[in-house]
């Protein structure tokens, strides 16, 4: 049996899904803020102000936490370690996680990429709440969200990536290029779930 891992980045695109469909699944993985309102298997953060406010939340004894090692969290007990690191970002590093756990099947929800408004406004779901932009300050360059990506897609050409989109969401021309690499509906998502 295939070893299937969801992977959710904190894009807009997955605000309408309702994030407890996946409280039995196998394995999730998610990123940054998305414990205040749901607690994945593992939960993946590298800015070091969002591992402060973990930490401080005691989220790191609720679920696996992982980061990058830093001796400001010298004094924290409960953190797990990538080794070695890459330097990546939250979201391709939870992509990279999952493929070192093993999932063959990946599916992600909440990667944008793109900011909203033609990258004039962040696109986040936590965008004005602590450690995150204000909701209308300019989005974050995504180049690098997407070299780390098909990085991860062409190292690991032996699973299947399911990138989860609305309509209107980008679609990066590179990463159709990959065998491994598909889009589906957040309809047809649920109705993966459902079978």
């Amino acid at each position: 049996m295939r070893r299937v891992g969801y992977v959710l980045g904190n894009g807009t695109s997955r605000k309408k899904f309702d994030l407890n469909k996946l409280k039995d699944r196998e394995i999730v993985y998610a990123c940054n803020a998305v414990y205040r309102e749901f607690l994945p298997n593992k939960l993946i953060a590298v800015d070091p102000k969002m591992v402060h406010e973990i930490v401080a939340a005691r989220a790191q004894f609720e679920t696996e936490v992982w980061t990058n090692y830093n001796k400001a969290y010298d004094e924290y007990v409960g953190l797990n370690y990538f080794s070695p690191s890459k330097g990546w970002s939250s979201g391709p590093t939870a992509l990279l996680r999952a493929c070192l756990d093993g999932c063959q099947t990946i599916y992600i929800l909440g990667f944008d990429y793109v900011g909203l408004q033609g990258g004039r406004k962040v696109n986040n779901i936590y965008a004005g709440t602590p450690n995150y932009k204000q909701a209308h300050e300019p989005a974050t360059y995504y180049g690098n969200w997407l070299r780390q990506t098909e990085t991860i897609l062409r190292d690991h050409s032996d699973r299947e990536f399911v990138r989860v989109v609305g309509k209107k969401d980008y679609n990066p021309n590179n990463f159709n290029n990959f065998n491994n690499y598909k889009t589906i509906s957040y309809k047809e998502f649920e109705e993966c779930l459902d079978k």
